[in-house]
């Protein structure tokens, strides 16, 4: 670097001190870091884009109750996208599916625009395939199979005599990211229940792995996103949810002994190739903070401090490292606790590298009555899009479907490591 363009440098950085503007390379402003109190706006009109006030970010309310057009209704009370750790997009973005409250079945919308398609009469556990825009991945009483909702082919992909009750989590299974391989609960002839992993590539069913011989009662299993590993979330005492961790073949690698240590989350790649489990603790030391933990060995890495976050998604598969969180919480309460996470009522984005990198999404003036008004975000696969609910703090109103858009700013050429390296800090 000359020394027109190091003094050019320490200008334009100086010049941004003066302004209160992050220097180039730094993570982030002081403004993820404070505390930013809910503004007041009318519910926004049925497809109709809006600024939120907050965060200049762009949303848009998707559903409402009553007819929406094509075979496509809404409930009374909600009508929303299943949950947070669930696809909501297909992988190209061009079918968003609808789930809770939407005609009895499955809803399919414009994934850009929102306009209601079409309606398929299922009830069944179904996931979008995460590399085949046409797909989805169904489990169903005795079989596996994959379907495509636009012409409602269904091929059986697996069936068995041997097994009833599958189940894909059930509610929280995902598939691998490749699409291959799969979770599958399931009940034995003789009552025990399983899981095994099934390749849908290879047609090949992976040994049983018995949950009774682990005791307590079973709330989900799903497959790593490496397809090597299969994670198991156990209630083996009342209100203690312990978290197993097997190999596809069947032997026990972990077990988190400690109470959703953490739960609410998603699985996900890290930087270095391993595959972890981010999420919200309810354990000591890291009680209510956001950590994420590693699935070979189990170590936990803090990621947010105490804080009302509520859930967890790592469903943007194409932009790796951010997880996408949910916060709860009274914004009294939060705000007079400067030593909290300064997030309520909130979506936010948030590095898993441990850097406390955030992005702020959206307000959802939800105001928490029941498990259906609590909001779930959950990202397009390219996280351009966020989807969540809202009763639009109204108690016992309708719950509705609002998606965010959401600018991801190219990285600054001239990032903190090259400041240092040229000897401009």
């Amino acid at each position: 670097m000359t020394f027109y363009q190091r003094a050019s440098a320490l200008l334009l950085i100086a010049v941004a001190m003066s302004l209160g503007l992050p220097a180039a390379g730094s993570r982030q402003s002081s403004e993820q870091t404070q505390f930013v109190a809910p503004v007041m706006m009318d519910l926004p009109d049925y497809l109709r884009p809006v600024t939120d006030p907050a965060f200049g970010t762009i949303f848009t309310r998707i559903t409402k109750p009553g007819v929406l057009g094509n075979g496509v209704a809404c409930g009374n009370k909600y009508c929303s996208h299943r949950y947070s750790s669930a696809q909501a997009w297909n992988s190209d973005q061009s079918l968003l599916v609808i789930t809770n409250g939407c005609s009895g079945g499955m809803c399919f919308f414009d994934g850009h625009t929102y306009a209601p398609l079409f309606r398929r009469a299922r009830s069944t556990e179904c996931e979008w395939h995460p590399q085949n825009a046409d797909l989805m991945i169904c489990v169903q009483g005795r079989q596996v199979s994959s379907w495509a909702p636009r012409t409602n082919r269904e091929d059986v992909l697996f069936v068995s005599t041997e097994y009833h009750d599958f189940h894909f989590g059930p509610g929280k299974g995902n598939p691998s990211r490749d699409g291959d391989r799969i979770a599958v609960r399931a009940v034995r002839k003789n009552g025990d229940a399983v899981v095994f992993a099934y390749d849908l590539k290879q047609r090949r069913k992976f040994p049983d792995i018995d949950l009774e011989h682990i005791g307590g009662t079973n709330g989900t299993c799903s497959i790593s996103p490496l397809g090597t590993n299969i994670l198991c979330l156990q209630e083996i005492t009342s209100g203690i949810e312990q978290g197993f961790i097997f190999s596809v073949e069947g032997t026990l690698l972990q077990r988190w002994m400690e109470h959703h240590r953490p739960g609410h989350g998603d699985m996900t790649v890290d930087d270095d190739g391993s595959e972890v489990y981010v999420g919200i603790s309810k354990s000591d030391p890291d009680k209510y903070q956001v950590i994420k933990r590693r699935l070979s060995d189990g170590k936990v890495t803090p990621l947010m401090k105490y804080g009302e976050a509520m859930h967890a998604s790592l469903r943007a598969l194409d932009r790796p490292g951010w997880v996408f969180l949910t916060y709860g919480g009274d914004p009294d309460e939060i705000s007079a606790h400067p030593d909290w996470a300064p997030y309520a009522q909130e979506v936010i984005a948030l590095r898993i590298d441990g850097s406390g990198d955030v992005r702020r999404i959206a307000q959802t003036r939800s105001t928490q009555l029941d498990y259906r008004s609590e909001s779930h975000a959950s990202p397009s696969p390219d996280g351009s899009q966020v989807i969540w609910s809202s009763n639009w703090g109204v108690p016992g109103g309708p719950v509705y479907d609002f998606v965010s858009r959401v600018d991801w700013p190219e990285e600054s050429t001239l990032n903190r490591k090259e400041i240092v390296t040229n000897g401009l800090h």
